[in-house]
């Protein structure tokens, strides 16, 4: 069985994400993107702030609002560092989420150690110029 390319692993963990977010949330966020980067792996959500939320902050609860979310975070976030694990078979070192509970956007940037393999990692942002630019130590 041949590695996936890295496109296919960003369309895994987007499908995975909104999958969880359906079922433990009731939540579709309208558009996920993820994208790796050497080390990193960049998440963003549109639409993905429940009505509740949505309700304080419209009425003025914009802290039991922020508190939701911190609760929401501490149950849904270990689930996404497990599925993002399960998909690219390599630990998560440490995973960053902040939500815009006024936009409904969130953003997450996860710290990986190593690269997944894959049948592409040319494709991946920054993957190939650092090892290009370490073999020249002396190019600045």
């Amino acid at each position: 069985m041949s590695s996936p390319t890295i496109g296919q692993l960003e369309r895994e963990i987007s499908n995975r994400i909104r999958s969880l977010y359906n079922i433990e949330l009731g939540l579709r966020p309208s558009k996920i993107n993820c994208h790796f980067f050497h080390g990193e792996l960049a998440i963003t959500l549109e639409n993905a702030v429940s009505k509740i939320e949505q309700v304080l902050i419209k009425s003025g609860s914009d802290i039991l609002a922020e508190q939701v979310r911190i609760d929401i975070n501490r149950i849904i976030i270990p689930q996404i560092q497990d599925l993002i694990e399960e998909v690219i078979g390599k630990p998560i070192l440490d995973l960053i989420s902040h939500t815009n509970l006024t936009t409904g956007r969130t953003g997450m940037i996860v710290f990986i150690g190593n690269l997944p393999e894959v049948r592409n990692p040319q494709a991946i942002p920054k993957a190939h110029k650092k090892k290009v630019a370490g073999s020249n130590s002396n190019a600045f």
